[in-house]
């Protein structure tokens, strides 16, 4: 039985620094699934730990952290390519065009298996996170993005006003 989901894909800092996105974007419109949501953003620590929060206790942690922060490919690179992704089946038909976690472990037709590959400290450089259940998927989306950011209605939401809030706006 298929079921309508969405998905969280992160382009993450090498596969920008190899001039990948136009390949992965290639690769993941064979889902034939919608983008709902799309944006470069800079990793904060605070947003990569959060991420990885679940990972915090392994030894390899703060090479991840340095690593979705772009810290490890210059100052140019320092940025993620978020995506939203919704439709029948969306995490399992992105994590299969997305490849095993360790690139090593990957087909070659995927995307990680492609383009993914292992740093000499052991961190995995797979070039693209996937969601991997419908509650991760929640979980890191509405980290990710804000609710205006999404193009569908996909969770409920609610209208507050706050106050005392600063923020950047165009002059």
């Amino acid at each position: 039985m298929e079921t309508f989901e969405q998905t969280l894909v992160l382009i993450k800092p090498d596969g920008l620094k190899k001039s990948l996105t136009g390949n992965i974007l290639t690769k993941l419109s064979e889902s034939k699934l919608e983008i709902a949501g799309a944006k470069v953003i800079r990793v904060s620590k605070a947003l990569a730990e959060e991420h990885y929060y679940e990972l915090k206790d392994k030894p390899f942690f703060e090479e991840l952290l340095t690593y979705i922060q772009g810290k490890l490919h210059g100052e140019h690179y320092e940025r993620v390519l978020a995506l939203v992704y919704t439709g029948e089946d969306a995490i399992k038909r992105v994590r299969q065009i997305a490849g095993a976690t360790n690139p090593e472990d990957a087909d070659p037709t995927t995307i990680r298996g492609a383009y993914g590959r292992i740093t000499t400290k052991g961190v995995y450089e797979n070039v693209i996170h996937a969601s991997s259940n419908p509650e991760e998927a929640e979980r890191e989306i509405k980290l990710w993005f804000e609710p205006q950011e999404i193009v569908y209605d996909l969770y409920p939401k609610e209208e507050k006003v706050l106050n005392n809030v600063k923020k950047l706006v165009w002059k």
